[in-house]
C-alpha cells in the first residue's frame, strides 16, 4: 500500500421541478449541523458517482430521482472542514410529494431561489445551487 493521502468523493443532487423549486435538507450532524444543504453524501468504494447520487437522494429525501445532468465538479481543498473532499453535482427530477427527511437529514423543505438569502447554507452549496439553477433552466 502507498502512503498517499487521497481526497474523499461525494455526490450532491439538485432535485428540481418545472418551476425551478428545489429540495434542500437540514443537516442533522456536524459539520454545518442545522444548516440547509443539497442532498448528498460520500461515494462508497466500488460505487459510481451516479449511483451514489441516486442512493443518497433516496436515503436523505425518500425521493426516487432520475438524474438529468452533470453540473460540475467542486474540488477546492478547503470546501469541507473534514478534509479535502471533491463533490460531483447533478440535477435530477423526482416527485416532491414523496419527500420525507431521513438518514442524515433533520428536516426537508422546498425552496425557490428567492429564499436562499433567508437561510444558512452548508459548505459551498450556494455556488453549487447557482450553477445547478443555470443548468436546470436549460432543460425547461
Amino acid at each position: 500500500m502507498s502512503n498517499y493521502k487521497n481526497p474523499s468523493v461525494t455526490a450532491d443532487i439538485f432535485i428540481f421541478d418545472d418551476n425551478l423549486n428545489f429540495i434542500l435538507i437540514k443537516r442533522k450532524n456536524d459539520p454545518y449541523k442545522d444548516c440547509w444543504a443539497l442532498p448528498g453524501g460520500f461515494v462508497e468504494y466500488g460505487e459510481s458517482v451516479e449511483n451514489a447520487a441516486v442512493r443518497e437522494a433516496k436515503e436523505e429525501t425518500s425521493i426516487d430521482v432520475e438524474l438529468m445532468d452533470l453540473v460540475s465538479v467542486y474540488s477546492e481543498p478547503d470546501r469541507d472542514p473534514r478534509g479535502h473532499t471533491i463533490t460531483v453535482a447533478f440535477t435530477a427530477k423526482g416527485n416532491f410529494n414523496d419527500r420525507k427527511a431521513d438518514d442524515d437529514a433533520k428536516d426537508i423543505e422546498i425552496f425557490s431561489h428567492d429564499r436562499l438569502s433567508e437561510i444558512s447554507l452548508a459548505f459551498d452549496h450556494e455556488k453549487i445551487i447557482e450553477d445547478c439553477l443555470k443548468k436546470a433552466k436549460e432543460n425547461l
